[in-house]
Order: structure tokens, then sequence, then C-alpha cells
């Protein structure tokens, strides 16, 4: 069939042509190619049932195209899933997700705000509203006075890279192009949505054969400017007591031997981000351990005495930076190399924009024959020794009569190989892992910390396992974000998948009630508890909630573990097991925790009728004067 210029076409529904298009689409990066949209994650309703669902069913019926269907419980853990997919796989891939009408699709907006924070790429397909209006108002339709193309899809506006709506059929040949600019791009990339009218995905139309072709998307290691590596390392060579930050650019631009080259041939002591961590392994040499506000003492010290910080794909949250306050040097200078200018241009620093691996060797030949002094390599050893010492110390405490959370990662990080990979994201254990876990291996370190989700980590486990069968994946989650959402274990077990599940019960919201007391409100509120009939508030017993026992209905294999002994042996259970399996474990609300040493900005009432809240304001102030505006 052709149009009337000659034109091979092919009639399809926009639906049809949506998932040709996605199975023809491939990603590059040193010459190695690879599929960038393996399959679709969806829960179908009215709006994509008959779209979506229908062009799934028939590829899958006629091969026409290779999209796989994945079954999901819940819209926004398909979300978490497809980005943990994309971040294991470097974001080189990603699912796309497919959602009903309403609700369905709202369910999406937090994964799309997730993914667009840790700038990575999914893809979301939220139906929409009749493009034609027919038969306004539908099921599950807002009626908005301000204009009648105001749908709930437009919540993804400011939380995706790119948005559109597709009202006409052939405004998807430009919007999908589009759409796989923006993911494919690691400087622009994070949720991109394609919004699609219910009716508008089964209209027909004649589609140009061309825009089936089979595409491939290379994705570039962009160089540094002459001049600006001159100035960079300009300001290192000037430097008495640099420190570099390594962040999750490091990691996605596969920089770590480039990293670990320019460490050692300069000897600068080299602190990591979440998402860099285990960039450098953390027994080498150059290596000091997590830095900011839940970092460990030996990089804040670092950091405070720096007069020159190197930051390597890192965005400089405010828990790198410890609200402005871990770098003190009044004259710190800094020097950021990312491929992101917005990065790059943070702290007034000497900007070095390129990719991060081609950056690191290139800097490293510009500094060629340059070293630190010989007292500051051995200051930042003396430092991470000790806190070495103190991570043991962490480890091995003995507490009753229920374990330290600490000594429970101090099992897990004993028993895990050094490929095995853990994943966190909310509570008190990305604090705790960020001063404590021991990784050589940055993809088994995988901690969501730009959004830090409550709901991530279950769904995260199937993303991850999926993205590499032969890692053995551990899913570390506390009973508050378990509660969020557990149901993805379903998912886990329908696929067939082995993961391991670290169910901590604390009864409570341990971090939110220790920063709570910190702050002067008495950990009000972060207790699973009964409500009190004489208080009136929620601090009566203990609820009784069995989670193993709900882990084990939704088809897990559930051994409780009473104590760290048993805990050490259910693991090596777990790890010779071959279906999901959850360790259930319970832990001492209230600590000991690892010790701090940085802040974190979180305002403090200036007037209260409580002593606790007025001393916790002047704690904050003292704070505050630390704080600044590196210019």
């Amino acid at each position: 069939m052709t149009d009337s210029t000659g034109t091979p076409t092919v009639r399809l529904t926009t639906a049809q042509a949506l998932v040709r298009f996605l199975a023809a689409q491939y990603s590059e990066r040193d010459g190695t190619e690879q599929r960038f949209v393996p399959g679709v994650w969806g829960i179908f309703g009215h709006g994509n049932v008959a779209g979506l669902g229908q062009a799934l069913l028939q590829a899958a019926t006629t091969g026409e195209a290779d999209l796989p269907y994945y079954l999901a419980r819940n819209e926004q853990g398909m979300v978490h899933t497809a980005v943990a997919y994309a971040r294991t796989r470097d974001r080189l891939q990603t699912f796309a997700c497919s959602a009903s009408t309403g609700p369905g699709s709202t369910n999406m907006v937090t994964g799309a705000a997730l993914a667009t924070t840790n700038r990575v790429p999914v893809l979301l397909l939220p139906s929409d509203m009749f493009a034609t209006r027919y038969p306004d108002p539908v099921l599950q339709q807002l009626e908005d006075t301000r204009g009648g193309d105001v749908t709930v899809n437009d919540a993804f506006r400011p939380v995706s890279k790119y948005f559109d709506r597709i009202t006409r059929p052939e405004q998807l040949i430009p919007a999908a192009q589009a759409a796989m600019r923006v993911l494919t791009d690691p400087v622009e990339t994070g949720a991109v949505t394609l919004c699609l009218p219910q009716d508008v995905q089964a209209e027909a139309y004649d589609w140009p054969t061309a825009f089936f072709r089979r595409r491939v998307w290379h994705i570039g290691r962009p160089l540094p400017e002459p001049d600006a590596l001159a100035r960079a390392a300009s300001v290192i060579r000037g430097a008495e007591r640099p420190l570099l930050v390594a962040g999750g650019g490091v990691v996605y631009s596969g920089a770590e031997a480039a990293l670990r080259a320019f460490a050692e041939a300069t000897g600068i002591p080299v602190a990591d981000t979440h998402a860099g961590k285990g960039a450098l392994p953390w027994d080498h040499d150059r290596a000091v351990g997590g830095i900011g506000s839940t970092g460990a003492r030996s990089a804040n010290e670092l950091a405070r005495e720096a007069d020159v910080v190197i930051g390597v794909g890192t965005r400089y949250s405010d828990f790198t930076t410890a609200s402005h306050t871990v770098f003190a040097d009044p004259d710190v200078a800094f020097v950021n190399l990312n491929v992101a200018r917005l990065d790059a241009a943070k702290h007034a620093a000497t900007q070095l924009v390129c990719d991060a691996r081609a950056g690191l060797e290139a800097l490293r030949r510009e500094l060629d024959g340059w070293e630190v002094a010989a007292g500051h390599r051995a200051r930042a050893r003396e430092l991470a020794d000790e806190w070495a010492r103190a991570t043991d110390a962490c480890y091995a405490v003995d507490h009753g009569p229920l374990p330290a959370q600490t000594a429970v990662l101090g099992a897990l990080n004993d028993v895990l190989d050094d490929r095995d990979v853990v994943i966190n994201a909310a509570g008190s254990m990305p604090g705790d892992l960020q001063m404590l876990w021991r990784a050589r291996d940055p993809r088994a370190y995988h901690v969501e910390y730009a959004y830090s989700c409550m709901g991530y980590e279950v769904a995260a486990g199937t993303g991850v396992k999926m993205a590499d069968p032969s890692r053995e994946v551990v899913v570390l989650v506390g009973d508050g974000s378990y509660l969020m959402m557990a149901q993805e274990i379903v998912t886990m077990v329908s696929e067939g998948l082995k993961v391991i599940i670290v169910l901590v019960q604390n009864h409570g919201f341990a971090s939110i009630g220790s920063l709570s007391e910190s702050l002067g409100s008495q950990r009000f509120g972060t207790k699973y508890r009964y409500r009190d009939p004489a208080s009136g508030r929620l601090d009566g017993p203990v609820l009784p909630v069995d989670l193993a026992a709900n882990a084990e209905s939704l088809g897990a294999r559930v051994i409780r573990a009473d104590g760290i002994k048993e805990f050490r042996a259910a693991l090596a259970e777990a790890k010779a097991a071959e279906t999901t399996t959850v360790v259930h474990v319970e832990t001492d609300l209230e600590g000991p925790n690892p010790p701090g040493s940085a802040w974190w900005d979180v305002p403090v009432g200036q007037v209260s009728e409580l002593d606790s809240t007025r001393d916790a304001y002047r704690t904050y102030r003292s704070h505050q004067q630390g704080q600044r505006h590196y210019l």
C-alpha cells in the first residue's frame, strides 16, 4: 500500500504503530548495541485494554513485533521496576509502562518524579480521555472549568523531561522520535510521558513503513574542551588538600577504571555519594567512604579541610553537602566534571562539561607528573582506617533484647558476595548504608536516594533481577516501606524470579522518629501503636501486625530469624533457595545508631510551648552558623 506520493504505508491503529516503533529502537555506546525498550509493563483497564492491550496481544500472536508484556500489581510499582532495570543497565535500556485512564495513570506520577529526580529513563504511556470528547464526561474524567483540554494526566508535566498528548494518530510520528531523543540523552533523560487518549489508541491510520525501520540511537562520550581542561588542571595543581566526590555519573559512564587510575596517579582521596558508592572499592587505598549528612567521619573530615573539591558526576544534593556545611574551608574551590552543565556549574565551579570516563582520562593526562603531598595521603589513610574500626564496632554491637539494625547490616555484609546487589531507598537504612556499607562493585549497591521513595525497594528488586539475572539480589526493606508497596512480591513470584527480601521490622518509622526527637518533636506519630484512650495518641501497645505472614500469603517463602545468629543462618538458607525468599527479623526501633558527623537542615519551630522544641531550635541555630553559599 502507498500514499498519494508513492510512499509505502501500512494501515495500523495508533497503539499497533507504537508497539512496532518501540520494538525497533536500539541504543549504542562503545560499539555495543541493545534493544532500548525490551518490553512493556502494564495493568489493563478501560483506556488501554482495547488499545495498547490489543496491540501487544496482536504482536505476541503474529510475531509482527517483539515487545513482551509484563503484568504488575501497582502502577507506581511498575515504574519503579522499570527505573531499577534502567539504572542497572546504565541507562542504556528501559521499559515502557502502560496504565488505564484516571487513577491507574496518576498512580504513575510518583514513579515519574523518582525517575526524573534520579535522571533515569522510563517511558510512561498513561491512557487519556477521548480526544473527540463525544462521550464527555466519561468515567474517571476530571472536569476542569478552566479548560476542556485539561485532564488528570497534566499532573505528569512538571515531573517529565518530555510530555506530549497524542490527539491525532499522525502526531505519534514526531512525538515518538522526540521521546527517544530525550530518553537516550544522558543530560536530558528522565521520565518521558506520551498521553494516549483511548479513542486515538484504537484509531487507524496509514503509517509510512519507514517509521518502523530499525533505529539506533548513538550515545556518545562528549570530550572536554581543551581550554576548560587546562583551567580545571590549573585549579587542581594549586590544591594542597583536594578531595574527589564520585557520584552516579561515574557509574553510568562506566568510568570506574578511569577513576581508579586517576586516584592512583594523583593520590587524591575519593569520597562517594549513594549513587557513586563502589565506583572505587571501599578498601582501595584512596577510598575514604560516603560523604555528607549520613557520611563517614573520614570523608566528612577531609571535606571540611578540603581547599579544592573535584565533583565527578554528582548533582550535589543537600545530603552530599550536608546542607552547605560540610565543605568548610572559607576559600574552598570546586572543579565539577559532569556531562550536564546544570551540575557542572554548581557552587561557582570551574566547569568541565564532558563524559565522566573521557573527562577523567583527559584530566589524568593533563595532570601527568603531579600528585598530592605525602602528608595529605597519610591523613586520608589514617581517617579511613579509623572509620573502618568504627564500622567494625557498629557491625559487631551486641545489643538486646532486640538487635541493632547495624548488626543486621554487618551480618548481611559478611554473607553477601561482592557482586550481590543490595537494594534500599527510604527510612533509617539508607543513612546506615551510606556510612557503613562496604561496596566493591557499584552495581552491587543500589540505593535510591534522590527521591528516597518509600515503596521503591520490592518493586526495584524485580527490575534489578531482570536486568542482571547472574547476580543475587537482596531487597533490604523496613516495615514502613514494606507496608507502602509489598504487592510486587506477587510479580516476582509470577515471573519466577529468585530475590531475597530482608524485611526489618521495628514497629515504626525509625528514621523519622529519630529526626523528630532531634528536632524536639518527641517521636510524635512515628510508632505503629494502638490509640491510647487516655492520651488520645498513637502511643498504646504495639499493633499485632505479622508482616512475615503477609509475605507468605503473597507467595514468597518466609524464614523468621530471632536474633543475629539466626539471621546469619537464615541468609545462608535464602541464598541456597531457588525462589523468592523473605527473611524476617525484628530490630530495636531506637538504635543504637552509627556515629554521625554532619548536619542536615530541617527547620525547627522558632517559637514553642515545649521545652524540647525550644532546645532543638537553639541547636538548629548553632548549626546554621556554618551554612553558606559556595561562591
